[in-house]
């Protein structure tokens, strides 16, 4: 298959959105931004054997390729519009292309997201998205904003994409279940894995009632340290609060379901700073059968593929507090710290089995 006729394939399943003044087709996009609002734009990049396996699922990697991207919008408040992408391939490939794009747009059009350009480049199996949105001026979410005294949040729940990651690794640390077939594996924790679900309709909520949020990514400490470091303080986390999922509670033992919760990294949830005054605010955002006392754990399991793009919310739990001082702590039920032999991922330091 020739470049342009790749190009075309990418192209059938762009999307469209009526601020699009001009999309793929030209040297760039023309797009019409709001008046009032701020644009707010992230990248990243997804490559084979260090952000998903050889052997994935197209499907499953177009998918991933934007939910990472547009998790950060959710993290900074914003709603998303428009995305590019930049995909690099050993060879011009329809199979790869259209499954990748059926993952990609199945995301996209739940979200509400146009692909309006981007760049196909032949070498190793390499995708590069960068997505955009809006904000109102002067209402971005922020990691710079935490005070002492304010109460830490976060969505969903930890570990699940981790120990889906170290199950399907051909090599490294296992979980005490190895040797299980894949057959007996929860699909739960792969789909979290391969299918993130950015937190884009509580991002958007949590304008002016969040002084601080990041998204899950590297792991939970690494994180939260981002926070800790741009805010000047200190974060104490308590181990027995942080939200795992049945099937994660299922699979490992507690040391090992606290070591994924803590440090793994790939569940893009967000977790966020309250100020104690705004607890009310907080819990106003959520449906009235949803909403009850602190720790807010507001959610039952949500259904479909993208429950929570845009008009659901996740459980959110209350998992520690900001103090003064600096770092991250996880402390046990005795209030003594729990070590790890790492905060979560760091690219050039970590190495992928």
């Amino acid at each position: 298959m020739a470049e342009f006729d790749l190009i075309a394939r990418l192209t059938a399943r762009a999307g469209a959105r009526g601020d699009v003044a001009l999309g793929i087709g030209d040297d760039a996009a023309l797009l019409e931004v709001p008046a009032g609002e701020q644009l707010v734009a992230c990248c990243d990049a997804l490559n084979e054997g260090v952000h998903f396996l050889p052997g994935t699922d197209p499907a499953d990697i177009g998918w991933k390729a934007l939910a990472v991207n547009l998790s950060d919008l959710a993290a900074m408040g914003a709603r998303p519009a428009w995305a590019l992408l930049s995909l690099t391939l050993p060879r011009a490939d329809a199979d790869f292309v259209d499954a990748f794009m059926r993952g990609f747009s199945a995301l996209a059009d739940a979200a509400g997201t146009a692909l309006v350009g981007g760049d196909t480049t032949s070498g190793p199996l390499s995708i590069c998205v960068t997505a955009l949105g809006c904000v109102p001026r002067g209402q971005a979410l922020t990691r710079a904003g935490a005070r002492p005294g304010d109460a830490v949040f976060v969505s969903g729940t930890l570990g699940d994409a981790s120990a889906a990651l170290e199950h399907l690794r051909p090599m490294g640390p296992r979980h005490p279940g190895e040797g299980r077939s894949d057959d007996d594996f929860p699909m739960s924790l792969r789909d979290r894995l391969h299918r993130p679900t950015p937190r884009i309709a509580l991002g958007q909520a949590l304008r002016g009632v969040a002084n601080a949020v990041i998204d899950v990514s590297d792991g939970l400490l690494a994180d939260l340290g981002h926070i800790a470091r741009a805010s000047g303080v200190g974060i104490e986390l308590d181990a027995e609060a942080l939200p795992a999922s049945a099937a994660l509670r299922t699979l490992l033992d507690p040391a090992e379901r606290l070591r994924c919760q803590a440090t793994g990294g790939d569940d893009y949830e967000l977790v966020f700073t309250v100020p104690s005054e705004r607890w009310e605010t907080l819990r106003a955002i959520f449906p009235p059968e949803f909403r009850g006392a602190l720790p807010i754990t507001p959610s039952p399991p949500l259904a479909g593929e993208w429950a929570g793009v845009r008009g659901a919310f996740p459980a959110v739990t209350r998992i520690g507090r900001v103090v003064a001082g600096e770092g991250v702590r996880v402390l046990d039920a005795d209030g003594v710290p729990v070590d790890f032999d790492r905060a979560g991922w760091e690219h050039f330091m970590d190495k992928v089995p």
